[in-house]
């Protein structure tokens, strides 16, 4: 599927961050070994240090002071910077970075040309993914219009369900024992019996999660998801997917094209209320790019922040602007009104 810019960008990042959360606990760049009892962080041992003062060498004063360095400092620091950018930015996180939600839209992707359909509980079958620019003279409604979906695909699509739970039970197991032992003791088929079980498991809880439930997930289950959105919605001027009511009829020939790509299954067309879980992954937006011949500023829709978020939030119709080019509808660059 011919992807914009804006989404092959999109989906470096995807990668990168895919392959930071395998590779972390080996390269000892984050985990907590639970066989030393304290953190490994950039390859260095990370304690709360406070262990002189339970040998009685040191006082309290010491041991307050280290506990607010190494242990509150960094948590909720951490904490509020990464909420201070959902409250301005949105779920950027989930769209752009988490491993979980990469693994979501492949699986969307693959299940979509076993069935038509990116989940099992969809209603009904989707319309052919969109395939680069609709020409001019092409009505999107019957753009790529042959049958595209194959029940073949089921079988890469369980292969990519139970792979992927079972790297990603094999990538939690390395975050809390020594990641060496657990892939030497793999490839030598020995496994202690706690490794086993913690893998088989987490490796049948993730399968039924990838397959059944991993829209669900994002949704209403990942805290992490949920306190940006609950930051995101607390900011009526924070960055929002908006939509030109004003050319609204340019839509007419379009067969939902924002609805059909939008990971979440979301209606990006709507209030922000109920986008409550919008990761902003601006599929919708690369959609529409591609529904509008390809040219980001005929898109009907477009990140929007500051005043020109607010009728997005109210429902009212938007102030006159002009569209900005797609590079500029990069986090962080939006144009303020």
């Amino acid at each position: 599927m011919s992807r914009t810019r804006l989404q092959q960008r999109r989906a470096w990042f995807q990668v990168g961050f895919f392959a930071l959360f395998l590779l972390a606990p080996p390269l000892d760049l984050f985990r907590i070994d639970l066989t030393l009892g304290h953190a490994i962080l950039f390859g260095q041992h990370w304690t709360l240090g406070i262990e002189d003062f339970l040998a009685g060498r040191s006082g309290i004063g010491d041991a307050t002071l280290n506990l607010f360095v190494r242990g509150f400092l960094p948590i909720f620091g951490g904490a509020a910077l990464f909420l201070f950018i959902a409250w301005r930015y949105g779920r950027l996180y989930c769209g752009w970075l988490c491993p979980h939600f990469s693994v979501v839209e492949t699986i969307n992707a693959l299940m979509r040309r076993a069935s038509g359909k990116p989940s099992i509980w969809e209603r009904r079958t989707l319309p052919p993914p969109l395939r680069g620019p609709i020409p001019a003279e092409t009505s999107p409604k019957k753009a790529g219009s042959e049958p595209y979906w194959n029940r073949w695909y089921w079988i890469p699509t369980l292969l990519a369900v139970v792979g992927f739970a079972f790297l990603w039970a094999l990538a939690l197991l390395t975050y809390l024992l020594p990641p060496f032992e657990i892939y030497h003791n793999l490839l030598n088929g020995t496994l202690t019996r706690n490794q086993s079980i913690f893998l088989t498991a987490a490796t049948i809880a993730f399968t039924v999660e990838f397959l059944l439930a991993r829209h669900f997930f994002c949704r209403y289950v990942c805290a992490v998801g949920l306190f940006q959105s609950l930051a995101w919605m607390a900011n009526d001027r924070a960055m929002v997917v908006g939509f030109d009511t004003r050319r609204a009829a340019a839509c007419a020939d379009c067969d939902n094209a924002c609805d059909h790509a939008c990971p979440m299954r979301l209606k990006p067309r709507t209030i922000k209320r109920k986008m409550f879980t919008c990761t902003e992954c601006a599929e919708c937006i690369s959609a529409c790019t591609q529904v509008q011949h390809g040219d980001p500023q005929q898109s009907l829709l477009r990140w929007v922040e500051g005043a020109e978020a607010l009728p997005v939030v109210t429902g009212r119709p938007a102030p006159t602007s002009s569209a900005p080019s797609e590079d500029a509808m990069l986090p962080g660059t939006c144009r303020q009104a």
